[in-house]
């Protein structure tokens, strides 16, 4: 929980309170390997912060999925708009790895941000936190050839490219399992 708090505390001051009041809201629970957060046709129900493992985030195309992007470790994980608006996700959260996270209901995320002040602007800038690195995810994706983004991505996220299935890396990286494996082969 530690991790949470820590976490929060670098967006905004919370007192000891608050702390106890975001504690007592929050379950910690473990997914294991291929299991979903969230599945794309339902609402989403619970915000998770991730204390291990990796998560990606995928949608389907006409029967292929395509990853858009993992998480890791000390990360929040909720498909905003379908949690905020509570229309039905587009988007899979599922675990490459067992996964331990600390989850938040609905509810008790409500609670907390109908009870805590600063809860609102320190979430505001979290948000904006994650927006700024979705867009650099996909900004190399777009621009650069495949062994290039295979390089910044490994550059980049160091301690996912060995944790992280080859086959969801070649679809985040826009190119098939097969020639990642040629890029990883010419650069080793």
């Amino acid at each position: 929980m530690k991790e949470l708090i820590n976490y929060l505390l670098q967006f905004g001051s919370l007192n000891q309170q608050q702390i106890n009041l975001v504690v007592k809201k929050a379950e910690e629970k473990t997914l294991r390997k291929e299991a979903y957060f969230s599945e794309a046709g339902n609402i989403a129900q619970q915000v998770g912060f991730l204390l291990e493992g990796i998560l990606r985030v995928c949608y389907n195309n006409q029967g292929d999925e395509i990853t858009r992007y993992f998480l890791d470790e000390n990360n929040f994980v909720v498909d905003l708009n379908s949690f905020t608006s509570r229309i039905p996700s587009t988007e899979y959260v599922q675990a490459i790895t067992d996964c331990r996270l600390i989850l938040f209901s609905y509810s008790n995320w409500r609670d907390l941000s109908n009870t805590i002040v600063a809860w609102d602007k320190i979430l505001s800038k979290i948000t904006a936190k994650a927006l700024l690195q979705k867009t650099e995810r996909i900004s190399p994706l777009v621009a650069e050839n495949a062994t290039i983004r295979y390089l910044e991505f490994h550059q980049k996220y160091p301690n996912l490219s060995n944790r992280i299935p080859l086959s969801y890396l070649a679809s985040y990286l826009g190119i098939t399992p097969s020639s990642l494996s040629r890029i990883r082969k010419n650069i080793c």
